[in-house]
């Protein structure tokens, strides 16, 4: 429905007056200068570590800031829904009741997350070969901070403010740099690291501080959070164990000095996976937050893809041509690995590597973005791959680059060919699409009121026979005010209808609609049985209507014959039909007919003006995608097939004796 209260400015223009992808690049651009800045810092503090506590160190240090890192799937998984729920928002109010939500929720996790590093401590030392348990319990201080951090930075990001976002991670970089090299010059080497890190964390949480406008209930529906944060939480489950489980796992595979020279290598890649994550923390809420016919234009995911690829091949060109000296100059001397296979090499392999999987991360969340991605689900198979993979095959630091590139690619294949697919069989209406206007809502209705409406129309079905003489005045005169009616009336309803009706959303929040003339065209029908012949690729209701005209012979008799005979009743006074009933992801974006395909092309084939005699229902959600119903793919068919499984045992019938 959007959220014109969160429209903002960058780089002084509008965002509503640009193009989305537009406005990706001016956000992208404020955050790649914001990673650029914050990525110098980062070196700097890598070689400031390198140089003063050496290679073995220099392992350490990084090994425990991987154990931080890991924690970040929970970190981002709050950053990333609270962007999400943000920017979806109405109003400012509505987006501040939800974050106070979401940040309770992340101080809770970040506080158990803590506690569980200081009970097993000694047990990760252990397994990590680090000299002191300390260094753990060090990191646990910044953990409790770390998540809830994420919740803020998360709500910056939903209301777009990117530069804002930018400076935070900037700031951060600084406290990390300075805190690192200030106690490292007192004495404390590895120990003195880890507390600025923790130190840097804190900080940055409290730089951050959101300014919230109003109090309102929080519009976040648990069952909604539950379903996002899971998503969530597979998403960078897999993300993190990818982009570190191969440190952890040199750390334990490899002597000590190879693991160091093993973590600058990684560090680049961490450097290109920031860059790439700075096109997706923009691209993310603004896709979040705009039409759906506008972020199906390919241009928008074009541009994504191109600036990732850009800047990474960029980077991995320049590593490439680098001469090893240069690196030994900067970390030291102990970062020297003579061969065919030296530092370079590796340098610019690993940066291929990340290259093709930040590909694969652009593709991931753009789907994240407007609906619940499955593809997360195969980010996170594919990190057990890697990890799988490097176990079997760590003969050379080479090799473990090597299973990791070769996995990636293969990972890309598989998000990008869904991802296509899905993209060739959105109904051609969609994707064609052109500014829309809004319908307007007139009123809230029940869930109750829908499902009578659906009954009332659908009751002289043959699965109702032996319930039509008994059930007659619950469904002709409904009293929507009656729990025990309203029950009755959904287990009718779910004796013909029970999967049709359970791949609605469960958010989905229904309405009362007008539907003038100029609002047709967004209208689709249900696309089966004989409106396939009629539509011929194209839904719209009025592409059906005009096929009904010129090609009458492709349908059966008693098809046309109903149409004529609604179109008799809509002459009279009161036509006595049921509501026509719609579902859509806003009330801007196209809608398609769930229940009264035929009522509403016999408006059509007789006079526009006869819609005033219909009335309209509508349920909306911005999750109405993964709806078969409404965008049929293979992906929402497939769901649909697993659902159908999982409702096999249920037996609605059995349900309604119960009742009675």
């Amino acid at each position: 429905m959007g959220n014109p209260g969160f429209e903002s400015v960058v780089n002084g223009v509008t965002q509503k007056t640009k193009t989305l992808q537009a406005r990706i690049v001016a956000g992208s651009f404020v955050l790649l200068s914001g990673s650029s800045l914050t990525t110098a810092i980062n070196l700097a503090y890598n070689i400031v570590v390198a140089r003063f506590i050496g290679p073995k160190g220099f392992g350490q240090a990084t090994v425990v800031y991987t154990i931080l890192t890991l924690i970040s799937a929970v970190t981002l998984s709050f950053q990333i829904v609270s962007a999400k729920v943000v920017a979806r928002q109405r109003s400012p109010e509505e987006g501040a009741g939800a974050y106070r939500s979401l940040h309770r929720g992340a101080w809770a996790v970040g506080i158990l997350i803590a506690l569980l590093l200081l009970v097993f401590q000694r047990s990760i030392a252990s397994y990590l070969n680090l000299p002191n348990p300390v260094l753990v319990a060090l990191l646990a201080s910044g953990a409790a901070f770390y998540v809830p951090l994420g919740s803020r930075r998360g709500y910056i990001q939903g209301t777009y403010g990117f530069r804002r976002l930018a400076t935070n991670l900037v700031v951060e970089g600084v406290v990390r740099l300075g805190g690192s090299f200030l106690l490292i010059l007192l004495g404390l080497g590895v120990e003195g690291v880890i507390a600025a890190n923790a130190a840097a964390v804190a900080v940055a949480y409290f730089a951050i501080a959101p300014k919230l406008v109003g109090r309102v209930p929080s519009p976040l529906r648990f069952s909604h959070a539950f379903r996002e944060t899971s998503q969530a939480m597979v998403f960078f489950s897999g993300q993190v164990l990818i982009n570190n489980c191969d440190i952890v796992l040199v750390k334990h595979f490899f002597a000590a000095n190879e693991a160091g020279l093993y973590a600058a290598v990684a560090m680049v890649g961490r450097v290109i996976f920031a860059f790439s994550s700075a096109v997706v923390n923009s691209m993310f809420p603004l896709v979040a937050g705009t039409r759906d016919e506008e972020r199906k234009d390919l241009r928008v995911i074009a541009t994504s893809l191109l600036l990732v690829l850009g800047t990474g091949s960029v980077l991995a060109l320049g590593l490439s041509i680098a001469p090893a000296g240069l690196w030994t100059y900067l970390f030291g001397a102990g970062f020297e690995i003579v061969g065919k296979y030296n530092l370079p090499y590796l340098l610019a392999l690993y940066a291929i590597t990340t290259i093709v999987y930040s590909l694969s991360v652009v593709l991931i969340t753009f789907e994240m973005s407007y609906k619940i991605a499955n593809t997360s689900w195969v980010q996170l198979a594919f990190s057990g791959a890697v990890i799988a993979g490097i176990v079997h095959f760590h003969s050379s630091l080479r090799e473990v680059i090597l299973v990791q590139l070769i996995l990636m690619t293969i990972l890309f294949a598989f998000v990008a060919f869904p991802f296509i697919v899905d993209l060739l069989n959105n109904p051609k209406e969609l994707r064609e699409a052109g500014p829309l206007r809004s319908v307007r809502l007139i009123r809230r209705v029940s869930e109750d009121e829908v499902i009578a409406e659906f009954l009332k129309g659908d009751f002289h079905a043959p699965e109702f026979k032996g319930y039509q003489a008994s059930f007659r005045e619950v469904v002709s005169r409904p009293d929507l005010d009656n729990a025990e009616e309203n029950a009755k009336r959904r287990a009718l309803l779910f004796i013909r209808h029970l999967a049709l009706w359970k791949e609605i959303p469960t958010e989905t929040e229904w309405y009362e609609v007008e539907i003038k003339q100029s609002d047709v065209s967004q209208i689709r029908v249900f696309p089966r049985a004989q409106w396939r012949k009629l539509a011929r690729g194209n839904f719209s209701i009025t592409k059906v209507a005009e096929g009904m005209r010129t090609r009458q012979h492709l349908v059966d008799t008693p098809f046309l014959s109903k149409i004529a005979d609604i179109g008799d009743q809509l002459l009279l006074e009161d036509p006595g039909l049921s509501a026509v009933i719609l579902i859509g992801l806003s009330d801007n974006e196209p809608l398609t007919v769930l229940d009264g395909n035929h009522r509403l092309a016999a408006a059509m084939l007789a006079s526009p003006n006869r819609l005033e005699k219909l009335r309209f229902l509508c349920g909306l959600s911005p999750h109405m995608s993964e709806c078969c119903w409404y965008n049929t793919n293979l992906a929402t068919l497939f769901r649909y097939a697993r659902n159908m499984l999982a409702l096999a045992r249920r037996n609605p019938a059995d349900e309604l004796a119960r009742l009675l």
